[in-house]
């Protein structure tokens, strides 16, 4: 994989329609909801990291009284990656999103810092969200990095020995220009820059909303055409989550300047 360090938050807040409602207010925080897709990751950080979440459990079931009051829990099958958990959550809350979204893995902290650093802890995953709620950003992924690819996802390590037979798209290289000239129906770029590589990312709501509903459901029918991952449709998402939520048709062919 080609990864590069991803840019530190940037302030923003002439972009949000909402000015100080967006920052955090008496230990509050107005409007973020967490979508959490989890397998079979151990969530005790969702009490230490104390905002209201939505967990959608593809795994073995949880006992919703072991997790701290504000978190929904929902069960999916185990289908699509975390591509089909977003997408299913954008698709049945389309009119009724809070103003910011964190879209996060079942366990996003091995992807929030580089592995030389310490472990970002609930608390700075909290602050970090904050900060960037703060500063008006419309989209930012919350990996340390980000990843430069072709539109076969290249480079890429999906043949690595140690990965063997943990999906059926082992090996396979990335359709990510198939899936975007699917997704958006023109030609895709040479090249893309993931800015949300992991699949974990804070969304405004006008992003998600500068698209019609239509276009999710069209997005999760893409993914449910590959339920088991076999094409690597599933990983194609995480390298155009920026192009998803550019805020619009027009900024679709230019994810690399989202």
């Amino acid at each position: 994989m080609c990864a590069e360090p991803a840019e530190p938050a940037r302030p923003a807040a002439a972009e949000h329609p909402g000015g100080a409602d967006a920052t955090a207010s008496g230990g509050q925080t107005p409007g973020l909801r967490l979508v959490v897709a989890r397998y079979r990751e151990d969530l005790s950080w969702l009490r230490e990291l104390g905002l209201p979440a939505q967990v959608y459990n593809k795994g073995p079931e949880l006992d919703p009284a072991a997790l701290p009051p504000g978190v929904a829990v929902q069960a999916l099958p185990n289908t699509g990656r975390e591509a089909h958990t977003y997408l299913t959550h954008i698709v049945r809350h389309y009119d009724a999103l809070p103003e910011w979204t964190a879209f996060l893995q079942g366990n996003p902290f091995a992807h929030l810092a580089p592995p030389e650093e310490p472990a970002v802890t609930p608390e700075a995953l909290r602050a970090r969200l904050l900060q960037l709620i703060a500063a008006g950003r419309p989209f930012a992924g919350l990996a340390w990095f980000r990843l430069r690819c072709d539109g076969l996802g290249r480079p890429h390590d999906l043949a690595d020995p140690a990965k063997e037979g943990r999906w059926l798209g082992w090996g396979k290289d990335i359709p990510v220009a198939a899936v975007f000239e699917k997704l958006f129906g023109q030609g895709a770029p040479r090249e893309f820059i993931a800015r949300a590589p992991t699949g974990n990312m804070l969304v405004r709501r006008d992003r998600i909303l500068a698209r019609p509903l239509d276009f999710y459901r069209r997005a999760l029918d893409l993914v449910l055409a590959d339920p088991d991952d076999a094409e690597n449709t599933g990983h194609a998402f995480e390298r155009l989550w920026q192009a998803v939520f550019s805020g619009g048709t027009g900024a679709a062919a230019r994810p690399a300047s989202i």
